[in-house]
């Protein structure tokens, strides 16, 4: 391993850089284009990639970025978004991602990073570095006509509308739209200009092919732009000549169940769409409760999503918001040394506080764990009885339940 060069890279290994990413998201090898480098090149702040060379060769890549992920309360934290991690068949078990991912990590924590995030290809990776699986994505199949809706539905019949636009209107629209959302549902992450500009076909590569798909806005009788959907459609035709087309949601996002449900009743109510696939949804999404026949919404895939890291303790906890009052003492551990400690939380709907101390533990679980239970989507309890978490005073797990648990399930709809 002593060859081996694990460094952030140079504006003029960028063509190098992407190539390994390539190879290790079993892309196609072709020669890099100086089209694809000066595209990557635009949205890579290259201080921030990383790779470990074999001479001249990279063999393992790995990268991220800046964002903002919402806090259950609405509060918007900075995160340490990592992607593009890949490491070569030819160098595995080397300890290349452990370096690069120390690097990364100790970087975020002095930047002031609360959080670091990520979407995991395989889980048993990442635990070992202290994230843990925040958010569940799933999806449904809808079966249009057994669904109950409707079938002559037209649109909403309160004064609001709905509207096919181009990508033009959505770039407009869209990112406001977005901080609304962001600053309502708490798993939610940011999007910036690039993100608008490829998810609507004016930042396209070579190796990514555009197809337009249909754009639709929700404006409430007000007129205020409350949700957009974006689908794309497959035709297919019966032996009988009957349509039986399906609709595939890419995004759906509604500041209000109003926009929500009309936008579903809309994909729901296109001619000759007789299946509806919903994209990547919330796992407690309202979907199924809009239907006559909830039945009709059946499970397609539901998988865990954004894994989070905490790089700050004090921080991270004192961010979000909580929905009963109580004090618990934590002991974090952190393999890492970039988190563990001994915390109270003294915490009410009205604030929290959060600090070290040398009173005893009364719950003790690694900064894995705390990933998982910040954004309030697993059970404490539940992780006890698993012994992921151990209670040190009984009772203090259905605490943290009451702390940290959540009405509403976190979501985070965007890949990275």
């Amino acid at each position: 391993m002593s060859d081996l060069d694990v460094r952030a890279i140079t504006e003029d290994e960028l063509p190098e850089w992407i190539r390994a990413v390539n190879a290790g998201f079993l892309r196609p090898l072709a020669k890099v284009s100086d089209e694809v480098v000066a595209l990557r090149r635009e949205g890579l702040d290259v201080r921030r990639n990383q790779a470990a060379f074999d001479g001249d060769r990279a063999v393992a890549t790995f990268r991220s970025f800046p964002q903002q992920l919402t806090a259950v309360g609405g509060a918007p934290v900075p995160a340490n978004a990592i992607s593009g991690v890949t490491v070569s068949p030819t160098h595995r078990r080397r300890g290349l991602l452990s370096r690069m991912m120390s690097a990364d990590l100790t970087a975020a924590k002095e930047r002031g990073d609360v959080v670091a995030t990520l979407i995991a290809a395989e889980h048993p990776i990442y635990g070992r570095y202290g994230f843990g699986p925040a958010t569940t994505v799933t999806e449904w199949t809808i079966d249009v006509p057994r669904a109950g809706l409707d079938p002559r539905w037209a649109g909403p019949d309160d004064g609001a509308r709905i509207d096919l636009v181009g990508g033009g209107d959505v770039r407009k629209e869209g990112p406001l739209l977005h901080d609304r959302l962001r600053a309502q549902r708490h798993g939610v992450i940011s999007r910036d200009e690039r993100w608008w500009l490829e998810n609507t076909g004016q930042l396209v590569t070579p190796e990514n092919p555009w197809t337009e798909p249909f754009y639709a806005l929700y404006r409430s009788p007000s007129g205020e732009v409350e949700g957009l959907v974006t689908y794309a459609t497959e035709d297919s035709w019966s032996d009988s000549s009957q349509p039986r087309n399906t609709a595939t949601v890419q995004g759906l996002i509604a500041t209000t169940p109003a926009a929500e449900r009309a936008l579903w009743h809309y994909v729901c109510s296109i001619d000759w769409v007789s299946v509806v696939k919903t994209g990547n949804r919330a796992p407690d999404d309202l979907l199924p409760l809009f239907l006559p026949d909830p039945r009709a919404a059946g499970l397609s895939r539901q998988t865990d999503w954004l894994w989070v890291r905490i790089l700050d303790v004090v921080r991270a906890l004192e961010a979000r918001t909580y929905a009963a009052s109580a004090s618990l003492v934590l002991e974090i551990g952190d393999r890492a040394g970039l988190a563990g400690g001994r915390y109270r939380l003294d915490a009410s709907p009205g604030g929290a506080v959060c600090a070290p101390t040398a009173d005893p533990a009364e719950l003790s679980l690694g900064v894995g764990e705390l990933g998982t239970l910040w954004l309030g989507d697993e059970s404490a309890v539940r992780l006890a009885a698993a012994g992921r978490v151990t209670e040190e005073r009984a009772g203090a797990a259905a605490v943290a339940d009451a702390l940290f648990r959540t009405s509403r399930r976190p979501w985070c709809p965007d890949i990275f």
